[in-house]
């Protein structure tokens, strides 16, 4: 009887542990059309507006770092509850709100509470940085949305733009991923803009900065006021995904303080000028960095919920 009994619950763990990983094939009975219609949807969002593809991409980082893949970032405040929207990172800066709300409502129609939020992000992410000409990559599905969110998480947790090598290092780190996946997502940073408050210290003050590209930036990011104006992360090709991020970093015109860290003469260097001159490596890193942060901490089984409205609990 004990050994029965013993036997059960190395079965019942089993299957808990096993109820826990995701799967890339998630959905496939039971919202067959899902991956198609995030696909088409997110498409027609970035052929009308290229930067969407990378604040969609911007979405999922940044649910992933706080509290883990768990759709947290979705959540609006109510009269109490205080979301992460409202975190320095995010706030009047995070985008794509609308056109997650546009997908939700089209595979509610589709399959009522079944696709999480936590997965649209996913999906969605991945299918904008190959609308952009990136690599494509197997998604891994399952998650569940969380019923919290953490606005001192957001505030904690997601690196700032003015972090040196060492504290971009320990910031990826703490969430499970190496320092290669950390210099292979920066790479995110191929695609998208900035606002001016964020960078305007590095090019005004700071001298690992290639001078006419300083020059250049400074006349759309006055020394004060204008702080919400607008700057291509990536000064040669802002809306294709490629590897000119790598490339304009190893000739200092990298637009935030933390992306020139990744080559400032330290143990960066030699991967930033792997990924510059060779394109192929960087998408397969990325995709394969992506899948990791994915994994980050995901709600699965029975914790959580499927929100039938991404911005507020069942």
């Amino acid at each position: 009887m004990a050994s029965f009994s013993c036997a059960l619950v190395l079965f019942l763990v089993s299957l808990s542990v096993a109820s826990a990983q995701l799967s890339s094939t998630f959905y496939d009975s039971s919202c067959p059309g899902a991956l198609s219609t995030i696909n088409s949807m997110v498409n027609s969002a970035v052929s009308n507006e290229y930067r969407m593809g990378a604040s969609l991409l911007r979405l999922h980082f940044h649910d992933c770092f706080v509290q883990g893949c768990d759709g947290s970032v979705l959540l609006d405040d109510t009269s109490t509850f205080t979301g992460e929207k409202t975190a320095f990172p995010n706030v009047n800066s995070l985008r794509g709100f609308e056109v997650v709300d546009k997908i939700k409502a089209q595979l509610e129609t589709l399959c009522n509470q079944t696709v999480s939020c936590a997965d649209i992000l996913a999906v969605a992410a991945r299918d904008s940085v190959v609308a952009l000409g990136g690599p494509s990559w197997t998604v891994q599905l399952g998650r569940r949305d969380s019923t919290t969110a953490s606005l001192s998480g957001a505030n904690s947790d997601l690196p700032a733009p003015t972090l040196d090598l060492s504290a971009l290092i320990s910031a990826f780190s703490k969430k499970g991923l190496t320092t290669t996946e950390m210099i292979a997502l920066s790479g995110a940073h191929t695609i998208g803009q900035a606002q001016c408050k964020v960078f305007r210290n590095r090019i005004y003050n700071e001298t690992n900065i290639n001078p006419t590209f300083a020059n250049n930036t400074q006349q759309n990011c006055p020394s004060s006021g204008g702080d919400s104006n607008l700057s291509p992360l990536d000064v040669s090709t802002n809306t294709v995904f490629d590897n000119y991020y790598y490339k304009n970093l190893v000739n200092q015109k990298g637009l935030l303080h933390s992306d020139q860290q990744l080559y400032n003469g330290g143990s960066a260097d030699s991967q930033v000028s792997s990924y510059a001159s060779n394109m192929a490596s960087f998408f397969t890193d990325f995709a394969s960095a992506m899948v990791s942060m994915g994994g980050i901490s995901p709600l699965t089984g029975s914790s959580g919920e499927i929100r039938t409205n991404c911005r507020k609990t069942n």
